[in-house]
């Protein structure tokens, strides 16, 4: 069992590999984290082509959903992107948020920041940032936000109380999360949970349906509401590189599903007076 940090650096090294690869490859495995399909299609992200302000350059093809879609983004509001990538969900929403507005994009991988950067440069963008930092620990003040949106990137996070603990701190009293994210239905076999391509993949770290819920609700967040639900359908070629043949026919003919979820939530207008997970109530 790897610690928190060991899972991080395996994610972190991925996702440099694949800040160098091109969208094509990215889509033709499980969420970028290897060539390992000989089925090349997009397994997992949705088509962000015809969403006002989509940058092909920035597209990498690594979400699972399409957040700043269902983000309900108002011309000035400040949005901040957790695991910005290369900058795709923060240049759309930057066409949300108008030139009055800001976008701050986090992202933990350094080749990943420097490729946002030089995206944003190129199309001569002042109101978009990207800042490299955790997003257990955002580099953001508290209560700057209007908007979080992320896409596909809290299952990747051994912490994701930490995260959600974060994302009610930087948000305005009244601002909103629109989080596109993998979760489970039912156990995951053995030989996906423990392997490290797998959880670099979205899918090892994702958790059950009911926690991940259960989690934002605890934190504190109103108004939780699933804005799209699918299905992820993982190719039998991939699968068959961690399990075995009878381990796949029953993960197939099984309970057990992996999921797509973007999911809505409020900060509330007044905090109680002691805070979700200060201890003091």
């Amino acid at each position: 069992m790897q610690t928190e940090n060991e899972l991080k650096e395996i994610v972190r090294q991925k996702y440099s590999e694949i800040a160098l690869q091109d969208k094509e490859t990215n889509q033709a495995s499980c969420c970028g984290a290897g060539g390992c399909s000989t089925e090349v299609y997009n397994i997992m992200s949705d088509d962000y082509s015809e969403l006002e302000g989509y940058n092909p350059d920035a597209d990498l093809g690594l979400g699972c959903g399409l957040p700043t879609q269902f983000a309900q983004i108002k011309k000035g509001d400040i949005v901040i992107d957790l695991g910005s990538g290369a900058g795709n969900d923060c240049f759309i929403a930057r066409h949300e948020t108008g030139e009055t507005g800001k976008v701050i994009g986090i992202d933990f991988t350094p080749a990943m920041i420097e490729k946002a950067r030089t995206n944003a440069a190129k199309r001569g963008f002042t109101n978009v940032e990207f800042r490299q930092g955790d997003i257990e620990d955002m580099p953001v003040g508290g209560n700057v936000a209007d908007v979080v949106v992320s896409n596909c990137v809290l299952n990747l996070v051994p912490n994701k109380k930490a995260v959600f603990k974060e994302i009610y701190r930087v948000l305005k009293p009244g601002g909103h999360f629109s989080i596109s994210d993998i979760v489970l239905k039912g156990q995951l076999p053995a030989g996906l949970q423990q392997d490290a391509e797998m959880y670099a993949g979205c899918v090892a770290g994702a958790i059950q349906k009911n926690d991940y819920l259960g989690m934002i609700h605890a934190t504190g967040f109103q108004d939780v509401t699933i804005q799209k639900d699918k299905a992820i359908i993982i190719p039998d070629d991939i699968l068959a590189s961690y399990l075995n043949e009878q381990e796949l026919s029953a993960f197939k003919t099984g309970e057990t599903g992996i999921r797509s979820i973007t999911v809505f939530a409020r900060k509330p207008l007044e905090e109680k007076c002691c805070p979700p997970g200060a201890g003091c109530c």
